[in-house]
């Protein structure tokens, strides 16, 4: 049962049997682009909650009046790192990764907030967002965030103004097509595929400071969409295990991992004139036909599609921008192997290895916007102060498992 708030809107938890249909109905209304322009609709495959199955915890709330669906919301909680502190034992220690430990904080997440468009301006969203904040709170949560496009005014204006959420960070979503044909990786580069234990090691060790780093990244690199993390290295180096990585690592490399998004949801691209059509089609019948010139062609985005996701992107030395785009053409093979349209990433505006990421800016996202909230004044400030006021560091950790 669910609580009654105003003019016959219940707020009530998600009941997969009964709410499914309707709530994809709500979602289909809700995505109608404008007309004359491209637009991007996502298909959840039968599973409302898919965005937030994987994560420690979740939450789905819906808005019904009688027997209509008219809004929804999903929330999660993880617990991820907020900034970091100097180790006691700094001073003693040559390894410069071990000078500063992990400062964590239990952290909600918003996401998929819907209103239909007949009921809107009733007040639905905002109790929508406020009950998820009371589910938030009373399971000990410390912040609150949420992620939105830029110039989606009416979603950055609900939560800085009327939510009390302030603008947090803007990182970039890169996205780039997967061509017909395979791309060509750097015969200077070793790949090697990582077991989840050694990745594990790896990140804890050199990405665990790292700003929204979950503290479950075990749990992450063992999901079944995990696809495997992998490390590059210079084509005349042995890999001889993470022990030997960390007391002698080589001049330069990088790691990424790899998330199966494909089987979690779709996209598909509407909107597109039959000229655009025609020459998306035309470019991908030549890059087949002639496989050799390696053209880049434009995948048939304008059917339901799936990517794969790139997290965990770091590296070190001199080459490890050149080894980050060996790792991206890697990744682009598994990709068309899979048959996915699209390898998706999103890193920080200032993360310095974006430079090997290859993109194309006519599909991908500058700025993302992150708005974020404390929950309660009660919380001990901590080594880092208030996090909503703290400044941005070089690098975002971003968990697929929310994407």
């Amino acid at each position: 049962m669910g609580d009654e708030f105003h003019c016959g809107v219940v707020i009530r938890e998600f009941d997969p049997k009964r709410d499914r249909e309707k709530v994809e109905e709500v979602e289909r209304i809700c995505e109608v682009g404008p007309s004359g322009k491209l637009s991007i609709f996502t298909d959840l495959l039968g599973d409302p909650i898919c965005r937030v199955r994987h994560s420690p915890s979740f939450l789905m709330l819906v808005a019904e009046i009688g027997d209509e669906i008219v809004g929804m919301i999903r929330g999660c909680i993880k617990t991820i790192t907020c900034g970091k502190k100097l180790s006691r034992n700094s001073k003693h220690s040559s390894d410069t990764s071990n000078k500063h430990l992990p400062v964590y904080a239990k952290v909600a997440y918003i996401l998929g907030l819907r209103v239909s468009p007949s009921h809107r301006r009733m007040g639905i969203g905002l109790e929508l967002v406020h009950r998820t904040e009371a589910w938030f709170r009373d399971n000990g949560a410390e912040y609150s965030y949420m992620a939105t496009e830029n110039d989606n005014l009416a979603s950055v204006k609900l939560f800085t103004d009327k939510c009390g959420y302030t603008k947090f960070r803007t990182p970039s979503i890169l996205v780039n097509p997967v061509f017909a044909h395979r791309l060509t990786l750097s015969p200077k580069v070793k790949i090697i595929h990582l077991t989840p234990s050694q990745a594990e090691a790896i990140y804890r060790r050199r990405f665990a400071t790292t700003e929204f780093f979950p503290r479950d990244i075990d749990a992450v690199l063992n999901n079944k969409l995990s696809l495997g993390t992998f490390l590059a290295l210079p084509a005349g180096a042995t890999w001889k295990g993470t022990d030997h990585f960390f007391s002698d690592p080589p001049n330069s490399w990088a790691i990424l991992s790899l998330w199966n998004s494909k089987e979690v949801f779709t996209l598909q691209v509407r909107g597109a004139s039959r000229v655009k059509r025609a020459l998306a089609k035309t470019t991908r019948v030549v890059d087949k036909a002639l496989p050799f010139l390696r053209l880049p062609s434009f995948p048939d985005f304008f059917r339901p599609f799936g990517f794969h996701f790139v997290y965990g992107i770091g590296g070190e030395g001199p080459e490890a921008v050149k080894m980050v785009k060996t790792l991206c053409a890697f990744a682009h093979n598994v990709a068309k192997e899979r048959g996915c349209g699209a390898v998706v990433t999103e890193v920080s505006g200032q993360e310095p290895l974006r430079f090997g990421i290859p993109h194309w800016k006519r599909l991908s996202c500058a700025e993302d916007l992150w708005c974020i909230k404390r929950l309660g004044e009660d919380y001990s400030d901590g080594s880092v102060g208030d996090w909503t006021k703290s400044a941005p560091g070089i690098s975002i950790f971003v968990d697929p498992r929310e994407v």
